[in-house]
């Protein structure tokens, strides 16, 4: 699993045999420059959505509920929810939370709306917990809020910046998949931010992320080159005129 937020990167993701594509609330610090992923709206999600949704063939895609969407009561959840995959044409939603969540989860799963909940750190709660990046340990409190998700009826649990240790004990707990992101290799699968894994957002290098290219770099790069050789004269040359 990847995370994409547009057409263009989604399709790349897509054709590059991902199986899972999360459009996730990170867009608020990816793409819109937040310091935290509690601005963004559902609206906002429902417009990258449908993006992602258009550029892929194959891959099975899942669209974050953001801050304050599904909270509120299930009632509401099931409203945005509905509005979540009517409108994007996706796959799935992800929310935050376990065993609090339960009853908000089950709700959505009676509308037939597939649910993926999302354990551990949660970067919605980072005004409680005081901060983004602490590693959860407690095992019989992510034993208890992934079972509780599963019996929710949930198809799936995200489990982040856990212990590999803990993540090891839940994903062998449940007959669900885990996803994990910071939660070491004995998930049943690993999601990263699109762009961190490219190398496109050099000022963020937590230790589980890996960069699997330096895509900023060569941008950057091939700009430079752009507007030296704008000035220089040398593009557009007579190859590129008509």
């Amino acid at each position: 699993m990847v995370t994409a937020y547009d057409h263009m990167w989604a399709g790349i993701m897509d054709e590059a045999g991902v199986d899972s594509i999360l459009v996730g609330d990170s867009l608020s610090m990816v793409v819109q420059g937040h310091s935290t992923t509690l601005p963004v709206t559902v609206d906002q999600m429902i417009y990258h959505g449908e993006m992602v949704v258009r550029a892929v063939k194959r891959a099975l895609i899942i669209v974050d509920m953001p801050f304050m969407s599904y909270q509120v009561s299930p009632e509401e959840a099931v409203r945005n929810a509905g509005r979540i995959i009517k409108e994007t044409g996706a796959d799935a939603v992800k929310l935050e939370g376990g065993r609090i969540q339960s009853e908000t989860i089950r709700s959505i799963m009676r509308a037939d709306i597939p649910v993926m909940a999302h354990v551990g750190m949660r970067p919605q709660a980072v005004r409680q917990l005081g901060g983004m990046g602490k590693v959860q340990r407690n095992a019989e409190q992510l034993l208890d809020d992934a079972r509780a998700a599963e019996d929710a009826g949930a198809f799936g649990v995200l489990l982040e910046l856990v212990s590999a240790d803990v993540a090891k004990e839940v994903t062998e707990s449940l007959s669900i998949p885990t996803i994990g992101i910071g939660a070491g290799p004995h998930c049943s699968g690993q999601v990263l931010v699109g762009p961190d894994m490219l190398g496109l957002t050099p000022s963020f290098n937590p230790k589980f992320l890996k960069h699997f290219a330096d895509l900023r770099t060569q941008a950057v790069s091939a700009v430079q080159n752009y507007v030296s050789e704008v000035k220089s004269g040398e593009f557009p040359s007579a190859e590129h005129s008509h």
